[in-house]
């Protein structure tokens, strides 16, 4: 291809031959990069201009600088065809996902053709050689969110999973579309070397940002929706005095089910809990039984049920009077509780159960038929069944709210439900057993009463108000109600995922701020090592200065410029201090114009500019002078710093069961969600990990809504959960109504002698 021919391209996503669900969700995807990318390309551009523009004012050759001027011209000439090029490159990479050659572009596979051996040019040794740099360093920044977008392409592609090098979103395929791309703007060789340092320092500065928001928009789309990365770890030995249900289980990275024939994922129990409030579990999920899973876990449950009703007969003794009671058809049963469907909650203080309708359903029978009418073995255990599991649902809501009401308006209709279709109670995805855990969720114990949300509550009673005025027999009335509320929640979601994020960028802003002073402090201490630097001047270096090179790391990058003429600057302060040599021409003028841009008035950073740069010789001036200046610069708030945040206290040793603890917090995936005990007397509080960092040890909160609510030290939430005080909700545990599943089967267990078993178990 001719080097100033525009690079065309013949495959987009409209024309692939792709599913229609994976072209929807790259047509998702390639509108999201779109977006993100364009913008900042525009960026770019305008950098590049300005870069030309002053390499031009600076040029002392005339030849040189017509140079820059007519390179100028020609980006300002095609800079518009740049971005349509390039987002023609991507839509062509990701409409490309299937076809055989695609997984190979950027490997190494094929036959070396040794007749096509040939010297490579410098220039394109250095093109290559920049934009594999710039791909390595984006790839390392990016490596775990990389690694999870990667197995999300391997489901879309049907192949395996995608590596950095050969992802059509990789920085490795975006840095060749850009250079195909950016051949319409004519340039030269090193002028080429100069757009691909701009899209370095503009581009993909967002580029880890931008493929977790491509993570969770295949997640959304349920692509892997349930996928993390956690490394293995084995499950830590009991501790003296620890009990064992108190220790941290073993992580595992969440995976798809298994095709046949394989051997099944881990179990739901490993996994921690990442959903938002009432979001419903993907396919594949805890609980989610079908087919001969479905018929196998019924039939366990009704062994249970068997068993515990000979039990309660034998104990009742009321057999003999079970033979002279009229038996109730379930047809009868169901159409008795239609009649009460629509009765209003009960007026008195207490609240009606399942066993009350029992009641009132047995004393009409007797007034219709005058004598004594009993329910079936069958039926019995529905009522018995679903009164247990609303009882362990009610021990985890807050008393007087919205949803106590709405649970005793679905009473009847998942009465009637279950007595005609036992698979609600074993079917985690039944849109019946969703619509029961929204409403139970929005009225959880562990929610703040300042987290409650009026639009959703409206939802919630529209949904029930639906199912209670139409369902007559008819199991689509439960899902035609639950589809408004799962896309209110689903929004939900998303407003929650964007403020969480928004959070999440200023904590990372914070890391990295916090990373450069480090850097600064280490490279201060590097230029003064071995050398006597008087204390003051060595004082000056250690607060004004390093906030000088605090604030290049966070523009420009260690690998600038800029930084460049800072860190020599610093190794000429520090010899200047140590009287072993005198500062350069121009030295003084660039330290001054240095601490002007990190806020400090012209005569502070005149005088301190003169001390650094006069190095000992400054020590003979007035003492009081040099004092008041070193109080100036020791009261100035330094770059960075958070006077809010309170100094941690001085904490022991961790013991081993704390350090197990701390070390499975630093195994969690972001979006975990832990539970907080307030009191002794057994509330809680959920919070979910935001994001933490392992340099700073800070670990984020926020709560449903994705609004902050607290950020603590990875070791205090260690020392939290090693008292009981704290722990991780696994993904058996995260639903309430999965809860109150769980215990109730266990329950059950206990009433026929048999062993729990553990949470997430099928009956």
């Amino acid at each position: 291809m001719d080097a100033t021919a525009p690079p065309s391209h013949s495959k987009s996503l409209a024309s692939a031959d792709l599913p229609r669900r994976v072209r929807a969700a790259l047509e998702r995807l390639f509108a999201l990069g779109s977006d993100t990318l364009s913008r900042q390309l525009d960026l770019m551009l305008s950098d590049f201009e300005q870069q030309l523009f002053k390499l031009a004012e600076q040029a002392r050759n005339p030849a040189l600088q017509a140079g820059y001027f007519e390179t100028l011209r020609r980006v300002r000439l095609h800079r518009s065809d740049v971005v349509p090029h390039f987002l023609g490159g991507l839509e062509e990479a990701l409409a490309g996902i299937r076809d055989p050659a695609a997984s190979q572009e950027d490997g190494t596979g094929g036959s070396l053709d040794f007749d096509e051996l040939r010297l490579v040019d410098d220039s394109e040794v250095s093109e290559e050689g920049v934009l594999r740099n710039i791909a390595l360093r984006h790839e390392s920044r990016a490596g775990l969110p990389l690694l999870l977008l990667g197995q999300r392409f391997g489901v879309l592609a049907g192949a395996p999973a995608f590596d950095a090098e050969t992802l059509p979103v990789g920085p490795h395929r975006l840095g060749k579309i850009l250079a195909e791309a950016s051949r319409t703007l004519q340039l030269e060789a090193e002028h080429r070397l100069l757009l691909f340092d701009a899209f370095n320092t503009r581009v993909m500065a967002g580029y880890a940002q931008l493929v977790e928001a491509m993570n969770a928009l295949l997640a959304r789309e349920n692509v892997l929706p349930g996928l993390s990365y956690v490394p293995l770890r084995s499950r830590p030995t009991e501790q003296e005095g620890g009990r064992e249900e108190d220790m941290p289980e073993a992580s595992t990275r969440a995976a798809p089910p298994p095709p046949s024939g394989q051997a099944p994922g881990p179990a739901p129990a490993q996994r921690p809990h990442t959903r938002w409030l009432g979001e419903s579990a993907g396919e594949g999920d805890t609980g989610a039984a079908g087919g001969n899973d479905e018929n196998i876990a019924l039939s366990m449950l009704q062994d249970l049920l068997s068993n515990r009703r000979e039990l309660v007969g034998k104990l009742r003794n009321d057999g003999a009077d079970r033979k002279h009671q009229l038996p109730l058809e379930t047809p009868a049963v169901v159409d008795a509780l239609a009649a009460r469907q629509a009765e209003p909650p009960s007026p008195s203080k207490r609240p009606r159960t399942i066993g009350d309708l029992k009641q009132a359903l047995l004393a009409q029978g007797r007034q219709q038929h005058g004598k004594a009418i009993r329910l079936s073995g069958q039926d019995e255990d529905t009522f018995e069944l679903l009164g247990m599991l609303y009882t362990e649902i009610g021990r985890e809501l807050r008393q007087g709210t919205f949803s106590n009401a709405l649970l005793e308006q679905l009473q009847v209709p998942l009465l009637r439900l279950a007595l005609m279709d036992r698979a609600f109670f074993v079917r985690s995805q039944h849109p019946a057993r969703q619509l029961l855990n929204a409403v139970a969720e929005a009225g959880a114990k562990w929610l703040d009463e300042d987290e409650s949300d009026p639009k959703l509550e409206r939802q919630l009673r529209q949904a029930v108000d639906h199912v209670v005025e139409n369902y007559h027999g008819d199991s689509n009335v439960f899902e035609t109600a639950n589809e408004g509320l799962q896309a209110h929640l689903q929004t939900l979601a998303r407003k929650a995922e964007l403020s969480e994020r928004r959070h999440v960028e200023a904590a990372r802003g914070k890391e990295k701020l916090v990373i450069a002073k480090r850097r600064a402090a280490e490279f201060i201490g590097e230029a003064t090592d071995g050398q006597d630097v008087p204390r003051f001047l060595r004082n000056l270096l250690d607060q004004a200065w390093a906030d000088v090179l605090t604030l290049t790391l966070l523009r420009h990058g260690e690998d600038s410029e800029e930084w460049t003429r800072h860190a020599s600057a610093t190794r000429e302060l520090a010899a200047a201090g140590a009287g072993r040599g005198a500062a350069s021409e121009g030295l003084d003028a660039h330290v001054e114009q240095a601490l002007t841009q990190v806020g400090y008035h012209q005569d502070e950073a005149t005088a301190i500019s003169r001390h650094l740069t006069g190095g000992q010789d400054a020590s003979s001036e007035d003492p009081a002078s040099r004092t008041e200046l070193a109080m100036k610069v020791k009261a100035r708030a330094r770059l960075g710093d958070d006077t809010a945040t309170p100094k941690a206290k001085v904490q022991p040793p961790r013991n081993p069961r704390e350090q197990s603890c701390y070390e499975h917090l630093r195994t969690l995936p972001f979006g975990t969600w832990m539970e907080f005990s307030l009191n002794q007397q057994g509330d809680m509080v959920r919070r979910r990990i935001a994001w933490f960092s392992t340099v700073t040890d800070r670990v984020l909160f926020v709560n449903q809504r994705g609004q902050r609510v607290d950020e603590q030290s990875l070791d205090q939430v260690a020392r939290l959960m090693a008292q009981g005080q704290a722990k991780v909700v696994t993904a058996d545990r995260g639903r309430l109504v999965d809860r109150a599943w769980a215990a109730t089967l266990n329950a059950l267990r206990n009433f026929a002698g048999m062993p729990n078993q553990p949470q997430g178990a099928t009956p």
